[in-house]
């Protein structure tokens, strides 16, 4: 994992990745990529198993890995989990030089005005 290009990942979001990776057959092992999102530029997709790519992420037994092309958009991001009797989900968590769509799960460049081409 290259330094300064890393996902954090939560306590939580840990916790959910290897329960989804234990369930899917693929102990300790979630990729993710970024698809085009609605509101902003890029939705996270989670996936079981290491379907190609670097690992991005490393926590509590879990690795997380993404397409190489896309850990640098990865950068500063958290991944945190929220859920409760309704349901749950994953949640994208940044700092000031990304943009966050009100929803959680979607995220853009803060420097893009308005919504991103895609």
């Amino acid at each position: 994992m290259p330094k300064g290009h890393s996902l954090r990942l939560t306590a939580a979001a840990a916790a959910e990745l290897g329960r989804q990776a234990a369930v899917a057959g693929t102990p300790g092992m979630m990729h993710l990529d970024l698809v085009d999102g609605s509101c902003e530029r890029w939705v996270i997709r989670i996936r079981p198993g290491h379907l190609a790519g670097v690992a991005v992420a490393r926590a509590d037994g879990i690795t997380l890995f993404a397409p190489g092309d896309q850990s640098t958009r990865l950068a500063g991001l958290q991944l945190d989990y929220r859920g409760d009797l309704s349901g749950g989900g994953f949640l994208v968590r940044a700092d000031h030089s990304v943009r966050i769509c009100a929803c959680g799960a979607s995220f853009g460049p803060a420097n893009e005005g308005g919504q991103a081409t895609k």
